[in-house]
């Protein structure tokens, strides 16, 4: 019986493996996503951009910091 709780955690953490695995795929494919976005100047003509534009690219930024702050714990998710 001692084996059957050792069993438990390794399929835990195997699970637990492939749920990370399965969501750091579906980022790095936002994070791609994101770069082909950027490249193509967000669909903008770099002629014609108008204040839309610009705005749209700033909420997006001001999205994205939220996330890499709260990672890196800056900001309001800073320690202190």
């Amino acid at each position: 019986m001692r084996t059957e709780p050792m069993e438990s955690a390794v399929a835990n953490q195997q699970r637990s493996l492939e749920a990370f695995l399965g969501a750091k795929a579906e980022f790095d494919a936002l994070v791609t996503d994101l770069e082909a976005m950027s490249a193509d100047d967000f669909g903008a003509d770099p002629d014609a951009v108008l204040r839309g534009h610009a705005a749209n690219v700033a909420g997006w930024t001001r999205r994205l910091r939220e996330v890499t702050d709260a990672y890196h714990r800056r900001g309001e998710l800073a320690p202190g």
